[in-house]
């Protein structure tokens, strides 16, 4: 795939930024999350060989290996290690979603 014009690129950038968005939102209302992984992975083909690639990646991962942590720390809930595990995820959840906005609105690739 060739690499988008600047325009069809700012267009994108703009993309990455609501996924952030709705991610970030998805703490008051969880299917903004959904919402946001869906966009991720439509519109993954057309970031691809540029530096949003990046960004959807590391929103993928972010979605995925919170799932994750939620549903261990969900499993786990009523003993006390569920709860650590719960507040964990949250804090990481956060740092990724202000991590990667940080970065985009720098016009940087995320790092891992």
């Amino acid at each position: 795939m060739s690499v988008p014009d600047e325009g069809r690129l700012n267009s994108l950038k703009s993309l990455t930024q609501v996924v952030y968005v709705l991610y970030a939102l998805s703490y008051f209302a969880g299917i903004t999350a959904i919402i946001g992984i869906i966009i991720n992975y439509v519109k993954k083909d057309e970031v691809t060989g540029t530096w949003l690639e990046s960004h959807f990646r590391w929103q993928i991962r972010t979605f995925w290996f919170g799932l994750l942590w939620a549903a261990i720390g969900a499993a786990t809930f009523f003993f006390l290690i569920g709860m650590l595990i719960l507040s964990a995820n949250f804090f990481w959840i956060i740092y990724r979603i202000v991590k990667g906005w940080l970065s985009l609105n720098e016009n940087k690739p995320m790092t891992f």
